[in-house]
């Protein structure tokens, strides 16, 4: 029986949280997205211009979806909006906003200081002058208080028509309204200085795929380097319907069976969904404590820290690497078919085949063309990529100890002995949203790369940590100084990553070094915020945030 069974289980109330924490609008037919950051002048007028936006805010309760992937919804489910709405603060724009000292004190110190601030922390002060790379618009946050200061994240995500491939029409007509509201007002004004045109705003967009039969675009789950994304987010305890949490948990909770028994892994009675205050404010996390917040608790609840980042991808110089490096690798694994060494070698790298398939499933070229054979459904495929652990690689010959999914979440493999140490993982686990970006300049210039939303009870415990100490630190992947070969930065030139052969194969000697990697992706800029709940959002735009 489950052990979750028999405990009472946490209701969330959708209706007060913001819908972008719960829910990745990307994968639920949102596959276009824009950032508005403002800066305020006059409190009022910025308190102001959240009220009067703020029944336009999308909440967390659930729409009628016929997405299979879609969270499963009640009965009198709404319908999904054109446009999504959301709203999230600096510490600076709290400040901005009038909220009291005496609340904001409580804030914990990282999101005080701001993510340029830490920059030495989360490795973004690399390659050498990176900070002066930075997009315009972030380029202020180093100070505490000045004029281009990012105050608000207005997020809108939106539908896309099929037939063109833009967004729909709502979505300019909703940042129309913002606009004039800044024109007409005053008091409160978008900061533009996004991309190589500084634009006014940072778009992002799912890649597509133009059906050539029909002429309509569909949305790919696709970053630019070509792997598919936003496979393994973490389950939590109030998520989904009970239904749903049952088939979701599996993979992506935490794992309370028998890591020797394989058959345990897809059982449902075998995991658990984890706990709510690891990414929710106001809940016990899994330590049964309240992650640091502001107070009063009204003001926390239901509310969230996120980390907005730009990440460009160097997609150039990823591709140049890739063919430069492949026909070596080919020739020290016996791989005859440069396809098969090219797909082979990628999967390495990034611990799963292209389409997601994770190296631990299919370790090799053959066993990943029989699991597609076996596997067409995508209903069923789908959460099968997320079923297993790292128990019986240790040495990690099937998926390289320091590849980059066994990096950012390395499941069963942190504990003193194989197969355990998921309560260590289970307290750096993160919400990863955010879409694609391309931005192009009138020069020319030509830039690629992610938005990435990252939401969390603690930014220190958990992004940072996972940021400094397992991408950008080799130690817990026994990978010395090493650093994750997608993500990472490179300190120095010396910086390789260990591809072992598999000695089940007969493969003797040693394994293939990768040496000299490029920096294959760089930060242009982001920030710290807080998202609040419905009722903290009110409380703000109101102007009262203690009613003692």
């Amino acid at each position: 029986m489950n052990r979750f069974n028999d405990k009472e289980r946490i209701a969330l109330r959708l209706a007060d949280i913001q819908g972008n924490i719960l829910n990745a609008y990307g994968k639920q037919g949102f596959p276009k997205g824009r950032a508005i950051f403002l800066h305020v002048e006059d409190g009022e007028k910025g308190r102001k211009f959240l009220f009067d936006f703020y029944e336009r805010v999308t909440t967390a309760v659930r729409w009628k979806s016929d997405n299979p992937y879609a969270p499963k919804a009640e009965t009198e489910a709404p319908p999904r909006p054109p446009v999504t709405l959301n709203f999230a603060f600096t510490f600076n724009g709290l400040l901005a906003l009038g909220v009291p000292i005496k609340t904001l004190s409580m804030m914990p110190p990282e999101f005080m200081q701001g993510m340029r601030a830490r920059a030495p922390i989360l490795g973004d002060t690399l390659p050498e002058g990176a900070l002066e790379n930075w997009d315009e618009v972030w380029k202020h946050e180093a100070q505490a208080v000045g004029p281009h200061n990012v105050h608000i994240m207005a997020l809108l995500n939106s539908r896309m028509d099929p037939m063109t491939g833009e967004p729909v029409p709502e979505l300019d007509e909703l940042t129309g309204e913002i606009r004039s509201f800044c024109q007409i007002e005053g008091g409160i004004r978008i900061l533009k200085g996004h991309g190589a045109g500084n634009a006014e705003y940072q778009d992002m967009s799912a890649r597509l795929h133009k059906d050539e039969a029909t002429g309509q675009y569909t949305a790919l789950p696709m970053e630019h380097f070509g792997f598919v994304d936003g496979i393994s987010d973490p389950v939590f305890e109030g998520q989904f319907l009970i239904e749903d949490e049952d088939a979701r948990k599996v993979g992506n909770g935490k794992f309370v069976g028998d890591f020797a028994d394989e058959e345990s892994l897809c059982d449902p009675d075998n995991w658990e969904p984890l706990a709510t205050g690891e990414f929710m404010l106001g809940y016990p996390d899994e330590a049964k404590e309240l992650p640091p917040a502001a107070r009063p608790n009204l003001f926390s609840t239901n509310g969230t820290f996120m980390a907005y980042r730009k990440l460009e991808e160097k997609v150039e110089r990823f591709e140049e690497y890739i063919e430069e490096t492949v026909p070596e690798f080919a020739q020290v694994y016996g791989i005859a078919d440069q396809t098969e060494a090219r797909e082979t070698f990628m999967a390495k790298f990034s611990g799963r085949w292209r389409d997601g398939v994770p190296l631990s499933l299919a370790p090799t070229y053959e066993k990943w063309v029989e699991f597609n054979e076996q596997n067409q459904d995508q209903v069923t495929r789908r959460p099968k990529l997320s079923q297993f652990v790292y128990a019986g690689d240790e040495d990690g010959s099937a998926c390289p100890m320091s590849s980059h999914i066994r990096r950012v979440h390395p499941r069963d493999m942190l504990g003193p002995i194989p197969g355990s140490g998921t309560i260590l993982v289970n307290r750096r686990r993160i919400l990863r949203r955010g879409l694609p970006y391309e931005d192009k300049g009138e020069d020319g210039a030509h830039e690629r790369g992610i938005v990435m939303l990252i939401c969390c009870a603690s930014l220190e415990r958990q992004f940072e940590f996972v940021q400094q100490q397992w991408i950008n630190y080799g130690m817990d992947s026994n990978a010395g100084n090493d650093t994750c070969p997608l993500l990472g930065n490179r300190p120095n030139k010396d910086t390789k990553f260990v591809i072992p052969k598999d000695p089940d194969a007969g493969d003797e000697g040693a394994p293939y070094i990768c040496t000299k990697l490029p920096q294959f992706v760089e930060t242009k800029g982001g920030a710290y915020f807080f998202v609040p709940s419905m009722t903290s959002l009110r409380m703000i735009a109101i102007g009262v945030i203690d009613p003692t």
